[in-house]
């Protein structure tokens, strides 16, 4: 227990050992098999035994002398991982994921390996929140954990591991724990970036729902609103599919023994679970108000267009009485009657007026105009 006491604030400011493989494959002697490498380093006893390595010597010394060894790679290709695929076992379906990217966050056990893959999350900051703003923008890393080895896989251009490799070596106590340290140090990383990100969202909803229900210039709910809270909702279901299937693997690795996975590091996945299902809340809640709010903006429109018609139709029936009277008394007949009185033009034109007026005075009452 002492070895991990100071495991949160570390995280968060914010086996089977193979020899030279069976084909003979060594990847010191391809200069393109270890160019995705960003670093690759030996700990044995919680400290860094040297600057970054190869791949191949870093496994050397781990079968010399023990100890764990933690690859970092970003954006391997087919050719640029075979060689470290084939060094630790890992399993093809796995590496072919790994390497593919573009998948659901999921948790797999294999013989040698637990694969498990992170959605990583990033805010885009924006002036204004518009109809095609970018909120949300999402990576990838993946984590193959061994005996005595964790390999990381990472996709997209966030989600950078050094600064955590960084703080893990620092403390020393933590890093002698071995590679599962190193697997919840990652995931309670990326999970804590979950809420900075929930939080942000939240304030872009805020700011949406005050445009929507705040009148402008007498009207509120314009048509501009609805395609910001749409643009924002398929912003807020590219959150749910990183946050939503990552419940279910965060739940196993804190509620079973799992292979690869220290005791005294398995209660601490307890707390991200936690997490993961507290944002998770949180998205669901911002999934149901975003569609309230539109349906709301779509209410609004449909009122204001009711009143526009409204309008429309009042003045139409307004201008319908001199129209009609004009259109009367312009037929030109010999027999009609006022023709012969001194005052029948002014007559006309005053009755026009008063039905005018009054057919004025009643659609105000009615609220038509």
């Amino acid at each position: 227990m002492s070895m991990i006491r100071d495991l949160r604030a570390v995280v968060r400011p914010a086996r089977k050992r193979h020899g030279q493989s069976a084909h003979g494959y060594d990847p010191t002697r391809d200069p393109g098999a270890v160019s995705a490498v960003v670093d690759c380093a030996v700990y044995r006893g919680g400290r860094r035994t040297s600057e970054r390595l190869s791949p191949a010597e870093a496994m050397r010394r781990v079968r010399a002398g023990g100890g764990f060894a933690w690859i970092g790679l970003h954006e391997p290709t087919e050719r640029e991982f075979a060689g470290i695929a084939e060094e630790f076992g890992l399993h093809p379906l796995a590496v072919e994921d790994a390497i593919d990217a573009h998948q659901r966050p999921k948790l797999e056990p294999y013989e040698e390996s637990l694969f498990t893959v992170f959605k990583t999350l990033h805010y885009v900051e924006h002036a204004e929140l518009t109809a095609s703003s970018e909120v949300v923008e999402t990576g990838e890393v993946m984590c193959f954990t061994g005996q005595d080895f964790i390999i990381t896989v990472r996709h997209g251009g966030q989600g950078s591991l050094r600064a955590l490799r960084a703080r893990l070596e620092e403390d020393q106590e933590l890093l002698a724990t071995g590679p599962s340290a190193v697997l919840h140090a990652i995931a309670d990383q990326i999970v804590d970036s979950y809420i900075v990100v929930a939080d942000a969202v939240q304030e872009d909803i805020d700011e949406v729902e005050i445009d929507v229900f705040s009148p402008s210039d007498g009207r509120s709910g314009r048509g501009s609103d609805a395609g910001r809270v749409y643009q924002l909702k398929r912003e807020v279901l590219e959150f749910k599919r990183a946050v939503a299937p990552l419940l279910r693997p965060m739940q196993l690795l804190s509620e079973r023994p799992m292979r690869f996975v220290e005791p005294e590091i398995q209660k601490y996945f307890r707390d991200v679970a936690d997490h993961v299902a507290r944002v998770h809340e949180q998205v669901v809640s911002f999934d149901e108000l975003l569609n309230s709010i539109l349906q709301a903006n779509l209410a609004q429109a449909t009122v204001a267009q009711n009143e526009d018609m409204r309008k429309i139709t009042s003045w139409a029936a307004i201008f319908a009485v001199p129209t009609m009277i004009a259109g009367i008394y312009g037929m030109n007949f010999d027999h009609m009657p006022e023709l012969d009185w001194r005052f029948s033009y002014y007559a006309v034109l005053a009755a026009i007026a008063v039905i005018c007026a009054a057919m004025h005075r009643g659609f105000r009452r009615n609220g038509w105009l």
